[in-house]
């Protein structure tokens, strides 16, 4: 496995055969581990030694797993797996808008976790995109090989998926893609809740978009999708 897909990986997760599991499968991925069991642990262990990845469940003694997310959120920008119970789709939706990166619904099989963990890291740290590639549109600067964002000569903080997804539809402007085009182009995903790739743009709108609610450059294509308008 290449170093851009292995990391340190924190798992916080209070049942201990989840734990172990996880844990165990991503050991073998070759991935260094810490496991803890609740929210106050979590914060502790990454304020000790921020983490390249966080495991990390909704469903929590003492500070569940949103407003852990939340207060990662405001000190790194450390890539986010959460693991959510089946069917809690809005969980999932707030835990997206939240700052996560990718979500798994328990049950879950230990080997797609390993995957996705996999995934967000390469995409994290800017594997999938073409080395010294920089997309510009007026203000708005997408630096491909340093992964970083930029807005009116500011740095603007997105999550690997936000990245992705901005540096997508940029390299396509004008082009109109469905929401299941864009799981699949964007993140690979055959399979998925295409709501992930609505509230992506919403978050993308937030924090490039002069005003969120009249959006000029990621615009709505009724009945279809999305698309990227350049400013210039």
């Amino acid at each position: 496995m290449v170093r851009s897909e292995i990391g340190r990986v924190l798992v916080v997760d209070d049942d201990p055969t989840v734990a172990d599991v996880v844990s165990r499968y991503l050991l073998r991925d070759g991935h260094e581990v810490v496991c803890v069991a609740d929210g106050h642990a979590a914060l502790r262990a990454a304020e000790e030694r921020p983490p390249d990845l966080v495991v990390l469940d909704l469903m929590l003694p003492g500070i569940d797993g949103l407003e852990v997310c939340r207060r990662l959120r405001e000190r790194w920008p450390v890539p986010i797996v959460m693991l959510t119970a089946l069917g809690e789709e809005t969980d999932r939706l707030i835990g997206l808008e939240t700052g996560a990166d990718d979500y798994v619904t328990k049950p879950f099989s230990p080997r797609e976790l390993a995957l996705r963990v996999k995934s967000v890291l390469r995409r994290a740290r800017g594997a999938l995109a073409p080395t010294g590639e920089t997309i510009t549109d007026g203000d708005l600067t997408v630096d491909a090989a340093a992964h970083e964002v930029r807005l009116g000569g500011e740095e603007v903080s997105l999550t690997a998926r936000e990245f992705d997804l901005l540096a997508f539809l940029m390299r396509h402007p004008r082009q109109a893609f469905t929401r299941t085009d864009l799981l699949q182009k964007v993140w690979g995903w055959e399979f998925g809740d295409s709501s992930t790739v609505t509230v992506h743009v919403r978050r993308l709108r937030e924090k490039i978009e002069q005003d969120p609610t009249a959006p000029r450059r990621i615009l709505t294509v009724w009945g279809v999708g999305y698309r990227f308008e350049p400013l210039t």
